[in-house]
């Protein structure tokens, strides 16, 4: 969902080649279980329309389901103005790439989940996404 205002921050995206089938990685993706264990505690289901909850460090945020393709895209909102995606591509039978896309970025707003602007805001979820997530995630599927 691109941001097309004067405002927009580019969107944040990080890809990662995960030692798992794609199987493996879009249960860990597409299940409250799965997203519990390396990202947070929730009330996802895997269902389009289905409106969820994500218990992070700043308190509930709601989130929707917007888009599910097994096992290759899943998408959802994250609060008022955020979208998070997540691409998977089978490399090859035991191998996946994950591209995660963060976006709805923009300097002009000012997040309700932390009260920081969007600006400081995408440059912490940017290092946490690249440093810190994905790499619960890899860790978590590739055991």
């Amino acid at each position: 969902m691109p941001n097309n205002r004067p405002t927009a921050l580019p969107d944040i995206r990080h890809t990662v080649v995960i030692n798992a089938p794609i199987r493996k990685v879009w249960q860990a993706v597409s299940t409250s279980e799965g997203m519990a264990e390396w990202f947070m505690p929730n009330s996802f289901q895997p269902k389009i329309g289905h409106e969820f909850s994500l218990h992070t460090p700043f308190g509930i945020s709601s989130c929707k389901v917007t888009e599910i393709d097994p096992p290759y895209r899943l998408a959802f909102t994250w609060g008022e103005h955020w979208h998070v995606s997540f691409e998977l591509k089978e490399l090859d039978e035991s191998t996946t790439e994950l591209t995660l896309v963060h976006s709805g970025w923009d300097a002009a707003v000012t997040a309700k989940e932390t009260g920081e602007n969007h600006a400081a805001v995408r440059d912490k979820m940017d290092q946490g996404w690249g440093s810190v997530v994905l790499k619960r995630l890899r860790q978590a599927v590739e055991s």
